[in-house]
């Protein structure tokens, strides 16, 4: 049928022959015994001429001195016309000059059966975008929450005693009283803190507290001065805070835990590994904010205090910046300034280590010397977050804050 015309039908005939006939001898029956009997504007010729009728197709199986198959005629007629043609074919009962009989088998709806490769299509569409609809769903919800979840609790050293697991490489330590200390301390977001566990300090707190910065922070009651006195004498603090009188460390609020660790999470931006989010809660306290500007504007690393030259640099980071501010995530680009991946920024050193043709990267929170270290065997050349720590002066890096690019927090 030519390709004006739209099938509609399918008509499907059996046949047998008592002779031996070929196709072209049942083609020429069908067409030349029809010819007349429903008029003229039923001829199958015509109909054919004007794409009312498709090319006939006939199958034929010869045995002995009999020739039996079946005939299919595609129509875009409407299905009266259908039926009248396939009865006019149905009284056909010579075939040259053999006895034949056609009989008609059926008529198909190609519209109907089009209909349902159409519908079973959609369904295995909706569900395959169903299913990774689902699963996109589950990753960003495993995401949020990968992000927001607090550390885990673990046991060290032989006396197992309670810490965080973030103790075997934050560069600082928080000593705490109790099981209960630290779990309360994982709550606010702080996974570097060991029990020590009663008066008599165990040996494993001297190992573990070797070569890092030290911070005590203990219960606001006299018991904790006994501990403090014995902590000194086998340990060197660095810096001791208190619960606030009459309270124990495991009693205070997340918001309260936050304030009182506010001085040694970034002082002059050494401590810089405590969980971003603490940071940014910590940075609404106008004493944080003048500290803060005081170290970023003393900062050499990298002429840090200067504008960033490329315009087209700085327009992109304009563009990520309102897709990743307080959301705790960060962006990682490419030289086109393309989106490689967008993370939680909890997930940043990990995920560099295996990324390739990084080279920009964009934060929702602070930069520090370990996340440089990370950028730089990664191949990052530029990296903008809010704030940054003290770092190394290194000319492979570039680091800005959002503030030195002009865009406000």
């Amino acid at each position: 049928m030519p390709n004006t015309g739209i099938v509609k039908y399918h008509v499907k005939l059996e046949f047998e022959v008592d002779g031996i006939v070929e196709k072209a001898d049942i083609i020429g029956a069908i067409f030349g015994q029809t010819e007349g009997l429903l008029g003229p504007e039923m001829n199958l010729n015509e109909l054919q001429k004007v794409s009312k009728v498709g090319r006939i197709e006939v199958n034929v199986d010869t045995k002995s001195n009999t020739t039996k198959g079946d005939a299919l005629l595609p129509m875009s007629t409407d299905i009266s016309t259908a039926a009248l043609i396939s009865a006019a074919i149905e009284s056909i009962d010579k075939v040259g000059p053999f006895q034949g009989k056609f009989l008609l088998v059926g008529i198909d709806d190609i519209r109907a059966i089009k209909k349902k490769v159409i519908v079973d299509r959609a369904k295995k569409i909706i569900q395959e975008w169903a299913t990774k609809t689902i699963s996109e769903g589950e990753e960003m919800l495993r995401d949020v929450y990968d992000a927001s979840k607090p550390g885990k609790l673990t046991t060290f050293g032989k006396a197992q005693l309670a810490c965080g697991t973030g103790v075997f490489d934050s560069p600082y330590i928080i000593l705490v009283e109790g099981r209960a200390d630290v779990i309360n301390l994982l709550r606010a977001g702080f996974d570097n803190s060991i029990a020590i566990e009663g008066a008599k300090i165990d040996e494993t707190i001297t190992n573990l507290t070797s070569g890092k910065k030290v911070i005590a922070f203990l219960d606001g009651d006299r018991a904790a001065d006994l501990i403090l006195k014995e902590l000194q004498g086998l340990v060197k603090i660095d810096k001791v805070l208190r619960a606030p009188d009459g309270k124990e460390v495991e009693e205070c609020t997340p918001l309260e835990i936050s304030e009182i660790l506010k001085d040694v999470i970034e002082p002059a931006g050494e401590q810089s590994d405590v969980p971003v989010r603490h940071q940014r809660n910590v940075k609404k306290s106008k004493n944080y904010e003048n500290n803060n500007t005081a170290h970023e504007a003393s900062s050499n690393f990298n002429n840090a205090d200067n504008a960033v030259d490329d315009p087209q640099i700085a327009s992109v980071i304009k563009e990520v910046y309102p897709q990743i501010n307080e959301t705790l995530e960060a962006v990682i680009l490419d030289n086109s300034m393309q989106v490689l991946l967008k993370i939680p920024v909890s997930e940043i050193i990990k995920r560099l280590d295996s990324l390739e043709g990084a080279r920009f990267l964009v934060l929702d929170g602070i930069i520090t010397q370990r996340l440089i270290d990370a950028a730089y065997r990664a191949g990052v050349e530029f990296v903008v977050g809010h704030r940054m720590a003290e770092l190394k002066k290194s000319p492979e890096i570039t680091v800005r804050t959002f503030d030195q690019i002009g865009i406000g927090n």
